[in-house]
């Protein structure tokens, strides 16, 4: 594996647990794809620091086990600002 790939799993693990963040987000981030980010912290990571890689996976576990609570919330959130949109234009 080259050093870069290594450096970047090792970075992103450590975003992940700092910052108590998604996939999603931390693609965003560090600018890589998801998959990247699943790839480094669920394979290469366990090879270079498999201590950090099970910190991590706990992190991305608890979000993933969350997630479709934040999407309904996400969800009711665009409707309630529906909603008001369609009320001002009313009066």
């Amino acid at each position: 594996m080259k050093d870069y790939i290594s450096e970047r799993a090792i970075k992103i693990a450590n975003y992940i647990i700092q910052n108590n963040a998604t996939v999603r987000q931390t693609a965003q981030s560090f600018g890589v794809s998801k998959s990247t980010v699943h790839k480094d912290v669920a394979e290469r990571l366990l090879y270079i620091n498999p201590h950090l890689a099970a910190e991590a996976r706990k992190v991305l576990d608890v979000n993933k086990s969350e997630r479709h609570i934040r999407g309904g919330l996400a969800t009711r959130e665009k409707y309630l600002h529906q909603n008001e949109e369609k009320i001002c234009r009313s009066h």
